[in-house]
């Protein structure tokens, strides 16, 4: 049923964080406002494949789940999709989130034996009077809508587990394998924005654990009036700021995509105090007219851009 039938530090205290503050460099904005299409990290196919679509005019959603989609197939990573790293119990979870023009938003999280949630919480946005579904529910949601059921745990990611076995002892990697949560923005040949977010979310993680990734409003938010933003890293942290939200109210209020990514950074930092040596918070932003901003707390961070003549890997500036 459709919707609109339904209602490297070792210590950081607060002197160690402003004098870090003080040493950030200015940011030499990205003047080109010509930007169709931005992602975390490098994805290059994933780019690829959504720049495809908005070629052929097809809309930001169509061209954000595209995107989304080759990261969940591409086995060769571990935080996306199928082969993703499992909970401590050697299960694969993933948690995925997509939001409209219209304002209109789906997410699944802690989905199981799925390929595409970003597939699934499209479905849940569009055939579904709710936005977010859960665990056995969303899986049943997603065999009602036609997805057939796969092994998510890959020979690889399966033998990274059970070393990991060997002591069991969990702490975040920051930047792992240079890589983690993609989240996407674009922008369509009528002016209209979308964003997806999808993950397999901390490798060992506890079981049942939900990060940010999937929640609107912290790990993705769209506005087609100003732009959209979203986010990757400690999605802990992330959640405790409502950062994506934060980052296009700021750019409403007529801040630049980079400062408003900056200024999301900077309270999550704050806030962190000594834990922020452990932990990483990025994001992206997308504004209307092409504009756009990434920062990170830690260096490590990219993020890859796409337009009519390409995509270009960008370095993301850092709090520290």
């Amino acid at each position: 049923m459709k919707r609109r039938t339904f209602f490297s530090l070792s210590t950081m205290g607060t002197a160690g964080f402003l004098f870090a503050e003080s040493r950030l460099k200015t940011t030499k904005y990205d003047q080109r406002g010509d930007i169709k299409v931005i992602a975390t990290w490098n994805v290059p196919n994933a780019v690829d494949a959504a720049l495809e679509q908005l070629n052929q005019s097809a809309s930001a959603l169509d061209a954000v789940e595209s995107g989304c989609r080759v990261e969940e197939s591409d086995t060769s990573n571990s935080s996306v999709g199928k082969g993703g790293l499992p909970d401590r119990e050697g299960k694969v979870t993933l948690d995925a989130c997509i939001m409209d023009a219209s304002g209109n938003a789906g997410s699944v999280v802690f989905l199981e034996d799925i390929e595409h949630p970003i597939s699934v919480a499209r479905r849940v946005m569009e055939d579904s009077p709710h936005v977010i579904l859960a665990g056995d529910g969303a899986q049943q949601f997603a065999l009602e809508q036609g997805f057939e059921k796969t092994n998510l745990l890959t020979e690889s990611s399966k033998a990274a587990w059970k070393k990991w076995l060997e002591t069991a002892n969990y702490k975040p990697i920051i930047n792992i394998e240079n890589h983690d949560t993609i989240g996407m923005l674009a922008i369509d040949n009528q002016g209209n924005i979308s964003g997806g977010c999808t993950t397999s979310g901390l490798a060992y993680k506890k079981r049942g654990r939900v990060g940010d990734s999937p929640i609107i409003g912290s790990g993705l938010f769209i506005d087609n009036e100003v732009g959209g933003a979203t986010a990757t890293g400690m999605g802990e942290e992330i959640l405790k700021s409502v950062g994506s939200f934060l980052i296009v109210e700021l750019m409403r209020q007529g801040k630049h995509p980079q400062q408003a990514c900056e200024e999301a950074v900077r309270r999550i930092a704050k806030k962190g105090g000594e834990r922020i040596k452990d932990f990483q918070a990025g994001f992206v932003a997308l504004r209307k007219d092409g504009e756009t901003g990434g920062f990170a707390i830690h260096p490590g961070f990219n993020y890859t851009i796409g337009d009519e003549k390409g995509r270009t890997l960008l370095t993301s500036s850092s709090l520290f």
